[in-house]
């Protein structure tokens, strides 16, 4: 008997461990992933998707994965790009691995036999300077079992985005991350029973910025069917460098470097100089709507690029493949430079051209305060920047990062034919949400929709605190605007028919109708309309394109 019971605890044993692991042939070899101590599903995390280059060679586009023949253990392993340390911010409250080799997928699979799953593949946002796959979770978009997630790293700042046009740094390593990252997943996800026909991206912020990208550019064409750009579109002033290597040079001045006009010597410095010293800076402080270091339009140089003209000309052109996009914005993405205000509203009434986007030009001084007053008259009327109108100051950094450059983007879509944007505004808060500095009024703040959309009661601090402990309002929020981001992944439609929510047509040209997600979900007209036509004004006038890296000039002989 005793025997007997010693085989039954063997069999259940084996069976649990069974049960506790996942093992998939992917193209570098076996992967084995685990069951989630919490929900119905397995995670594959730290998969080796490409082999970032290192030493000199890090600012060049990503190497193809190591292969293994052993089973790979695809645990948590916590690790993130070189970036800055980001304690003051509350950013990072647990230990995280940083280092150059830091390309690594996180797969999240339904418990299911199902194959042919839809694909859902997460850009993270950090400015395009900090942040990692895993930083905020969405398993609760699995809860239904047909829809895989992959979370993903990618070089950030000076590591991800110098771009020099020459050999050693051609530019956007980290997009060129991204698209291998794309490619990885049209590779392997079938073996986790996704389908590579079947893939939407979705980014927040910065990841926003980036899929809005991806969707322009010709390497990343065929890998993708559906976009989600959430609070960052591709117009924006921090999305593309307007002038790369100004832009570095600017830094390596800042980093004591003074031989910054040979370009040669400019790029050794940064191929030598530590990362450390590269990522001490985190960028987040500046007044033109920059992170100084994003994507940038590369020279052709005879290999692969990610972006050789500027978003606005292939809007203009319409040479991209249109696909259906869900696009849009909190109601008060402002409130992101709220701890700055402090210090910046005596900045603004001192000198208030400091505070306009890297991507407006004039052609003199006294140009740029006209226009400089006239953009502050427009939003503070003819007083001071002031606790009086802290809203107002909300309203501009909304407009000059995110509002504005996402509709102008709406009507250049429409215009080049694409006839499947779906646009919204969030607005949705409750008694949870702090009130706005200086008022009685709440907001919701840059990527508040992505909150809704991701696990936990918030994100504040990257806290995900239980989901069970939200207010009632937002437990209910947070189920409609996952049930339209399924609706999209599934149909491309937010709002398909036989959907209770309010039919939510396409937007047109003049970026109406949009669809509002408050306090209630209702379809209306113009999105800010006054706010977009003065800023139209502004842009059509004053507009600066990005340019690429000049044609380097012939190395010395001393140099060969």
């Amino acid at each position: 008997m005793q025997w007997q019971t010693c085989v039954l605890l063997l069999c259940v044993t084996a069976i649990l461990a069974d049960d506790e692991w996942r093992e998939v042939k992917t193209a570098q070899g076996p992967v084995r992933g685990r069951k989630h101590p919490t929900e119905d599903i397995y995670t594959f995390y730290n998969i080796p998707y490409a082999t970032a280059p290192v030493g000199v060679d890090k600012f060049k586009a990503p190497l193809p994965p190591p292969i293994w023949l052993e089973p790979y253990d695809a645990i948590d392993k916590q690790v993130v790009c070189p970036q800055p340390t980001l304690e003051f911010a509350g950013l990072q409250p647990r230990t995280l691995l940083q280092q150059e080799n830091c390309l690594i997928a996180n797969v999240y699979v339904p418990n299911t036999n199902k194959k042919n799953l839809s694909v859902v593949v997460y850009v993270h946002g950090g400015a395009f300077v900090m942040g990692w796959g895993e930083m905020f979770k969405g398993t609760q978009l699995l809860k239904t079992k047909d829809i895989i997630i992959v979370t993903f790293n990618y070089r950030l700042g000076v590591h991800g985005f110098l771009c020099l046009g020459t050999e050693d740094a051609p530019g956007n390593a980290g997009m060129k991350d991204q698209v291998a990252l794309l490619r990885w997943v049209q590779k392997n996800i079938a073996s986790f029973g996704g389908n590579p026909e079947d893939v939407t991206i979705i980014g927040y912020s910065a990841g926003s910025a980036s899929v809005d990208l991806l969707m322009l550019s010709k390497s990343a064409e065929g890998l993708f069917h559906r976009v989600v750009p959430e609070s960052g579109g591709n117009l924006a002033a921090f999305s593309i460098q307007r002038d790369p290597v100004e832009v570095a040079k600017t830094f390596a001045r800042q980093l004591n470097f003074t031989n910054v006009d040979d370009i040669y010597a400019l790029g050794e410095f940064y191929k030598t100089a530590p990362l450390e010293l590269l990522i001490s800076d985190p960028f987040f402080d500046r007044t033109d709507s920059t992170f100084l270091f994003s994507p940038c339009v590369e020279r052709n140089m005879g290999q692969e690029t990610f972006l050789t003209e500027s978003p606005l000309t292939i809007l203009k052109n319409g040479n991209y493949k249109k696909l259906p996009v869900l696009y849009g914005f909190a109601e008060m993405e402002g409130l992101f430079r709220i701890d700055f205000f402090p210090f910046w509203k005596q900045k603004m009434n001192d000198k208030f051209s400091d505070f306009l986007p890297a991507d407006l030009k004039f052609k003199s001084e006294e140009e740029r305060d006209e226009v400089a007053n006239k953009i502050k008259r427009f939003f503070f009327g003819d007083g001071p920047v002031s606790e009086e109108n802290v809203l107002e100051y909300v309203n501009f950094f909304t407009d000059v990062f995110f509002a504005f450059p996402m509709l102008w983007a709406t009507k250049l879509h429409v215009e080049a034919g694409n006839n499947q944007i779906y646009l919204y505004e969030y607005s949705f808060v409750d008694e949870d949400v702090p009130e706005v500095p200086h008022t009685n009024i709440r907001g919701a703040n840059h990527c508040a929709q992505t909150f809704a959309v991701m696990d936990g009661k918030n994100l504040t601090h990257l806290s995900h605190t239980d989901e069970a402990l939200a207010t009632p309002e937002y437990q209910k929020m947070k189920k409609t605007v996952r049930e339209i981001w399924y609706n999209f992944i599934k149909t491309g439609k937010p709002v398909p028919e036989g959907s209770s929510l309010p039919a939510w047509p396409a937007v047109g040209a003049d970026r109406s109708p949009h669809m509002s997600l408050g306090q209630k979900i209702e379809l209306r007209g113009v999105l800010l309309q006054e706010r977009t036509r003065f800023w139209e004004d502004i842009y059509q006038r004053y507009y600066r394109e990005p340019v690429p890296p000049p044609t380097t000039p012939p190395k010395s002989r001393s140099e060969l």
